[in-house]
């Protein structure tokens, strides 16, 4: 039966120093090739004082097309760490193209008796907005780990790895709010103002595709929303054709605010070396929004195009468009 209401929030029990972290391949397979940066991913989630175990399909060079494994192998893998209660969290090794074949085999009961973070985005982002409409469980859209952890942030300043290794710590085991996310330089007003709500999003295909499955988001949880989405490939027109569907079926009207991250490889972009025809992504999210008075924070870093800031789904954020500035109200883990 399909889901009208909206369902109270459920935050996992806050992670403490020692509990299981289990990584699995949730969606695409681990190529050879990157078994070295897998092994610096769970390098990083053993700094934070995680015990870390991967699971079977993560086995490298294991596929199934350019999956993992079938849909139903990798729903019954996923069910078996949702009912362990020694994994207390579970990370997304990488995206891909799967998710959509097992969202009907999810053990949803076992999230509500033993809710525990999924850490993930890009497909990942679909189980996300999944278990959010079904179940309420708040969504841990962060960094993936063999692209992420073991990637994206092996190539950003000492510095930084330092800041993201913190935020992620505390957003597990903390029950307090993580507070202001640390402003990027790339971050910009697309449209002034000031908004709060609870944090909606993902991918941007992701949250326009789901609504077309029992498993979407009842209209309620778009209002007062802040709206968080990010893409990566395809061509611009893609994404205001998404944004079209978004403002067609009444998302625009609901929610309070907007963060986009910052865009990867998507084609038609303006910018430096474009044409002088094409619209940059601010002109782009502006042109669909026409008068509606939405603020819009842009070029947030999150999303494809390196290390993400944690977006949780469900959580409460406050956003400063004009001080471009994002804070997290609430906590996404509850005390034990």
């Amino acid at each position: 039966m399909i889901r009208t209401e909206r369902p109270q929030l459920l935050r996992p029990r806050a992670l403490v120093p020692g509990d299981l972290v289990v990584v699995a391949a949730l969606s695409g397979p681990l190529h050879p090739s990157y078994e070295p940066d897998l092994r610096l991913a769970v390098a990083e989630w053993e700094r934070m004082g995680f015990r870390v175990r991967l699971a079977p399909l993560l086995g490298a060079g294991r596929t199934r097309w350019w999956s993992a494994a079938r849909p139903d192998e990798i729903a019954a893998e996923f069910n078996a760490l949702l009912r362990d209660p020694e994994v207390r969290a579970i990370v997304g090794h990488d995206g891909g193209q799967t998710v959509f074949g097992y969202l009907d085999l999810i053990d949803f009961d076992a999230i509500r008796a033993d809710p525990k973070p999924v850490l993930g985005f890009s497909d990942i982002s679909l189980l996300h907005l999944a278990l959010h409409a079904r179940t309420g469980l708040v969504g841990f859209h962060t960094d993936l780990a063999t692209p992420g952890l073991g990637g994206h942030w092996q190539r950003a300043a000492p510095a930084r790895r330092d800041e993201l290794r913190t935020l992620y710590a505390e957003l597990l085991t903390g029950t307090e709010p993580l507070g202001a996310l640390p402003t990027g330089s790339s971050w910009e007003c697309w449209r002034p103002g000031r908004a709060e709500g609870p944090l909606v999003g993902g991918v941007i295909n992701r949250i326009v595709l789901v609504q077309a499955t029992p498993y979407a988001l009842p209209p309620e949880s778009f209002d007062g929303a802040v709206l968080f989405w990010e893409e990566t490939g395809g061509q611009a027109s893609h994404v205001w054709t998404f944004l079209q569907i978004m403002r067609h079926s009444g998302i625009l009207d609901r929610i309070s605010g907007m963060v986009v991250g910052v865009p990867e490889a998507i084609e038609g972009l303006g910018g430096p070396g474009s044409s002088g025809d094409a619209p940059t992504l601010a002109e782009l999210v502006l042109d669909v929004f026409g008068d509606r008075d939405i603020p819009v924070l842009g070029n947030v870093d999150f999303g494809h195009a390196g290390p993400n800031l944690p977006m949780p789904v469900g959580v409460r954020a406050a956003l400063d468009a004009d001080a471009r500035t994002l804070t997290l109200l609430e906590p996404a883990a509850r005390a034990a």
